[in-house]
């Protein structure tokens, strides 16, 4: 689909088709209806926006338009979330840390930053950036209640003229069921009274080499006009944006991007359980294969895959495809490995003390880093947590240190990150997430570790998974 675009908008597809015969005196016309479009657009992403949920994605974004000159209304529900965005007291890359305190000193009004549990003020913005979680249950079943309570609030309080844009991932036809269908019984026509585009974040927390000004952004809308509207306000924010066909195809491209990951991690996973039955260590086999300038991208293997992507999203794909009778036997491979390799880490803990005729019961085992990726504070599916339950309901005495993770509750339990565990003795050390600059000089030479990272170059090739 091919439409005008507001200049430095990057629209993806084929090439464009012929240009259609027209009648004489329309070319002029057509070029003035088309500058004006651009031109609503560019006015319409200049405009006031707010942000639905101020997590892990909705915060860095809206400090992001923020700083890109947007107005920016932060709604959460959580008046506790809202109290620590006040604070400071949220887990942000470093440049984002710096424009939080600027965006919160002095008076708010001038700073253009309003925080509010009050969804009324949704009607004060010109476009709406729906940013919430999208989890799993314990039997893998989608959890849409945060996004469609949050769909249905932007739509009980959306204006004419509007911009609504879903963010969180989910499965294909969200946008038209929660958002297009509800606006249409109110009487707001996607399209022509209102616009809605899907656009799925890209945010990668903790990695400051990826950050929003530099990972560009996907689109598809109800629409051309709202599909134009919507990727010159992601532009604000990005340095390119991709527009598809429609919502539903940006939907799938965002479970299409997991769910490779998600395939490719179980593979590394298997393959390192491969190269130790035949006596290898798979890092340095890891790196030869990514020497290969094509048709080879390196995943690797580890300890389990946590957070809000990996574990959770593909199995929206797999709900969908169920309800429908069709079968996915790859995915769904690879997920079912994903969800059991925190029980074969404990295997290999159980391993690794019977060489050294221990039990796992009164075993005094420490897991160094327990969120779910380097350089965060997040214990969102986390394997360490499933870990950690295992190795106690086997009776062992489970301790863990992570600089960023002060306490862990396990059950009714709580317990306490240790800050000197160099000066304690263990019956196993277990390394799980190495944080940036962590200091682990001091696991060289102990015979006890068992490095589930691969990363650890002190570590003899016996004692990993």
């Amino acid at each position: 689909m091919q439409f005008p675009m507001p200049m430095e908008l990057v629209a993806a597809g084929s090439s464009p088709a012929p240009e259609p015969a027209v009648e004489a005196g329309t070319v002029a016309g057509d070029a003035a209806a088309e500058a004006a479009e651009a031109a609503e657009a560019l006015e319409h992403a200049a405009a006031s926006v707010a942000v639905v949920g101020l997590g892990y994605v909705g915060l860095p974004t809206a400090l992001a338009l923020l700083a890109a000159g947007n107005e920016v209304i932060g709604l959460d529900a959580s008046e506790a979330r809202l109290d620590a965005i006040r604070r400071r007291d949220v887990d942000l890359l470093p440049s984002d840390h710096e424009r939080l305190a600027a965006s919160l000193a002095g008076d708010p009004s001038a700073s253009g930053f309003t925080l509010t549990s009050d969804p009324a003020r949704l009607a004060d913005a010109r476009t709406v950036l729906i940013c919430v979680p999208t989890p799993v249950d314990k039997h893998q079943v989608p959890d849409l209640s945060a996004m469609a309570a949050a769909c249905a609030t932007a739509v009980a309080h959306a204006v004419p003229g509007q911009l609504l844009v879903l963010t969180s991932t989910t499965y294909v036809g969200t946008t038209r069921d929660l958002l297009v269908g509800p606006l249409a019984a109110r009487g707001l026509v996607a399209g022509r009274d209102i616009f809605v585009a899907f656009s799925p974040e890209r945010i990668d927390p903790g990695n400051s080499r990826h950050t929003q000004e530099s990972t560009p952004r996907v689109v598809g809308g109800s629409g051309a006009r709202s599909t134009r509207i919507a990727a010159a306000v992601l532009h604000r924010t990005a340095p390119s944006v991709h527009v598809l066909p429609s919502p539903e195809d940006a939907e799938m491209t965002k479970l299409w991007e997991n769910t490779f990951r998600a395939v490719n991690i179980a593979l590394a996973n298997e393959f390192a359980e491969d190269c130790r039955g035949l006596g290898l260590d798979p890092s340095p086999i890891i790196a030869a294969a990514a020497t290969k300038p094509y048709g080879f991208m390196p995943f690797y293997p580890g300890p389990g895959v946590g957070g809000h992507c990996i574990p959770c999203d593909p199995h929206y794909l797999l709900w969908q495809l169920r309800a429908k009778r069709i079968s996915s036997p790859l995915i769904d491979a690879a997920m079912t490995a994903i969800a059991g390799r925190p029980r074969q880490v404990v295997r290999r803990v159980r391993e690794l003390l019977a060489d050294r005729g221990l039990s796992v019961s009164g075993a005094r085992v420490l897991l160094v880093g327990v969120a779910y990726k380097p350089g965060v504070a997040d214990l969102r599916e986390s394997p360490a947590l499933e870990i950690m339950e295992e190795l106690q309901e086997d009776g062992a005495k489970v301790h863990f240190t992570d600089p960023l993770v002060p306490v862990v509750r396990l059950g009714s339990e709580v317990l306490t990150s240790e800050t000197a565990p160099e000066e304690d003795s263990w019956d196993l050390i277990l390394v799980h997430t190495v944080h940036p600059d962590a200091d682990l000089g001091w696991l060289a030479g102990l015979t006890t570790v068992l490095d589930a990272t691969y990363r650890l170059d002190s570590v003899p090739a016996r004692s990993i998974l």
